[in-house]
């Protein structure tokens, strides 16, 4: 049976992770981390009479869980993982927010400690394999600009799964400068700017997660999009994570690559 403790556990995916957890037969709820939970919400978060409650990190017993799955704040995600490395948790993470050196230094950590954990800028099957078709097509296809959308209350801009997407563009992508000449009347209209791969960030409400990938070529475009409509959608990667975390012996970076 595999312990697990949900770090942010009264958001939106917390709510999610902790109804998943809990159908689970072979993994058991046994922590979260919500610093305003209290052991009066126990019935309206779906937390069990044995469940420990944190209000802050360093109250966590290390020994409560196996495992430590993180849908928190990019503010408090870099901290939130080194904690779990380094005291032996497998760290699972859906928060975004790291930096290039951050994830690096953790998985330098992961490696020093031998403890496995995965960090997935999105869970979602869909996000995984557009990702996945983004970077074959950009082989073909230098002239590249990724549009992604989410609701008014994202932290972080661009999302994790936009900046996955441009870093492994950019791994295949030749040499490119798209509009070199270009004048600009309006200071950062052409979003940000990543190896010269446009990131274009919309947030708004009604919206959940979406990303559009588009490449334009001599007479011809192509758009590659994804959808994700419901948080439900994130948590068959969630799942999956979960049951391979604690085969794991360092940090991956993305869902894709324990698939």
């Amino acid at each position: 049976m595999k312990k697990v403790l949900i770090a942010g556990a009264t958001g939106a995916m917390g709510q999610k992770a902790v109804a998943l957890v809990n159908g689970l037969a072979d993994t058991q709820l046994t922590a979260v981390l919500a610093p305003h939970a209290t052991a009066d919400q126990r019935a309206e978060l779906g937390l069990g009479p044995d469940v420990k409650i944190y209000q802050k990190r360093e109250q966590v017993d290390p020994n409560v869980a196996d495992i430590w799955l993180d849908f928190t704040v990019p503010a408090a995600v870099y901290e939130n993982v080194r904690f779990a490395l380094e005291h032996g948790l497998a760290p699972v993470v859906g928060t975004t927010g790291l930096t290039d050196e951050q994830e690096a230094e953790l998985i330098a950590a992961s490696r020093a400690k031998h403890v496995g954990g995965l960090v997935a800028p999105n869970f979602g099957m869909s996000a995984v394999l557009l990702m996945k078709f983004a970077q074959e097509a950009a082989k073909y296809f230098p002239d590249v600009e990724i549009i992604e959308m989410h609701h008014a209350d994202k932290k972080d801009a661009p999302s994790g799964t936009a900046l996955s997407t441009a870093k492994l563009i950019d791994q295949v992508r030749p040499s490119h400068e798209s509009s070199p000449d270009e004048v600009t009347t309006l200071d950062n209209v052409r979003g940000g700017d990543y190896h010269g791969i446009k990131v274009h960030s919309v947030r708004l409400p009604g919206y959940v997660a979406h990303e559009q990938v588009l490449f334009g070529g001599a007479g011809e475009a192509l758009t590659i999009r994804q959808d994700s409509f419901d948080r439900q959608s994130f948590m068959s990667g969630v799942k999956v994570a979960l049951e391979k975390v604690l085969d794991l012996d360092e940090l991956v970076i993305g869902l894709e690559n324990i698939l």
